[in-house]
């Protein structure tokens, strides 16, 4: 039940911003998505006494709430402008190619293993089949613009685990989330306020409520307890569905168009990062009461 809320809940955000951003600037959706979500998860993080270990870190907090939210909620909005919301949720379902890059630049080898090399080449086959192939909403030079600040979505959505992993290790991450979801509303507020020349629509209202309750405050905590209830490892692999839910969405609500392109190239990104990601294999779950032998011993 935890896996199949998270891929719907963050299957769901490109077409509440696609939605948002029809009377919203993008940064006045960063700055209510941000702020409204820190509000919901303060008093869970005050209940928790997360706070005071996430200040301890400040630095990196405020690191890894840039990488993760800052950039890419604008990024997001801002080429949700022109891109069709499925074919935004498709972009983003790369991050497992280039989290493998990442790993191995930072030394892990074993991330680049004959099968998930091959997966990284046919992941990226498939991102150029889509964005090359007929049916790109907008063309030219700003619809690879718009693809482009996607893919950089993607690369700092497979960066930021690694400053959990290695700086944030130890601090609570209700505690993180919180005081980045906070710096980052904060940071934006201004930037909004001086964006913001539309009157906000009723439906772009209700979009953005539905992004900061359902798709950030409370898709936090599923996500922390699908962690504790799956572990750290298993818990990511709710993303190969994420494009789905984005797809169908997008075409059942939005009207948007299956394309050639997409209908060729969504099989080969998700088959590419299955691969890249797992090499693979398929995890099996250790029978109740078995310890691992670090742990026996």
């Amino acid at each position: 039940m935890l896996f199949a809320a998270m891929a719907v809940l963050w299957g769901m955000p490109y077409l509440f911003i696609k939605q948002a951003v029809d009377s919203y600037s993008p940064a006045s959706v960063v700055a209510g998505r941000t702020l409204l979500g820190a509000l919901i998860l303060l008093p869970f993080a005050l209940r928790q006494k997360a706070l005071r270990p996430a200040f301890r870190k400040i630095g990196w907090v405020l690191l890894f709430g840039g990488i993760e939210m800052a950039v890419p909620f604008l990024l997001l909005g801002h080429a949700e402008l022109t891109l069709p919301s499925g074919l935004t949720g498709l972009l983003v379902a790369t991050v497992p190619l280039f989290a493998a890059l990442i790993a191995f630049a930072g030394g892990d080898r074993a991330v680049l293993r004959p099968a998930r090399s091959i997966g990284l080449v046919v992941g990226f086959v498939g991102v150029g089949i889509i964005v090359a192939g007929p049916g790109l909403a907008t063309g030219g030079t700003v619809g690879l613009v718009a693809v482009g600040e996607v893919l950089i979505v993607a690369i700092c959505y497979a960066i930021a685990p690694f400053i959990v992993a290695r700086k944030l290790k130890g601090v609570p991450a209700l505690g993180t989330i919180t005081l980045s979801l906070a710096a980052v509303g904060i940071f934006y507020l201004p930037i909004a306020l001086l964006t913001q020349h539309q009157t906000p629509t009723a439906q772009s209202t209700v979009s953005l409520a539905a992004l900061a309750v359902l798709c950030t405050a409370v898709a936090f905590i599923v996500f922390f307890a699908l962690i504790d209830h799956v572990g750290p490892a298993r818990a990511p692999l709710f993303t190969y569905v994420n494009p789905v839910v984005a797809i169908l969405l997008g075409v059942l609500i939005l009207g948007e168009q299956i394309t050639l392109g997409l209908l060729i190239g969504f099989p080969l990104v998700i088959l590419g990062c299955w691969l890249a990601a797992t090499g693979g294999t398929v995890r099996t779950r250790e029978p109740p009461g078995e310890l691992p032998p670090v742990a026996a011993g």
